[in-house]
């Protein structure tokens, strides 16, 4: 997650970059927390089909799962 990412969670960084989590929005955090989550399992999808199994059904697999975050 970057730092911005974080931010619009209600973390901030001190001086030194330490990320304080006092004032975690959990619901912000855990939606962005399943999107990074989601899209790493999309990329995988996309991988195996362009490298080791050229199957529309994986291919499928990557447009349903990116398609969950649409809801």
């Amino acid at each position: 997650m970057t730092k911005e990412e974080l931010e619009q969670c209600g973390c901030w960084f001190t001086d030194t970059g330490e990320c304080v989590k006092d004032d975690i929005d959990l619901k912000k955090f855990a939606k962005l927390v399943a999107e990074k989550e989601r899209e790493a399992c999309a990329k995988l999808c996309d991988y195996v089909y362009n490298n080791i199994v050229a199957d529309d059904h994986i291919k499928n697999m990557a447009f349903k799962i990116r398609a969950r975050g649409q809801e």
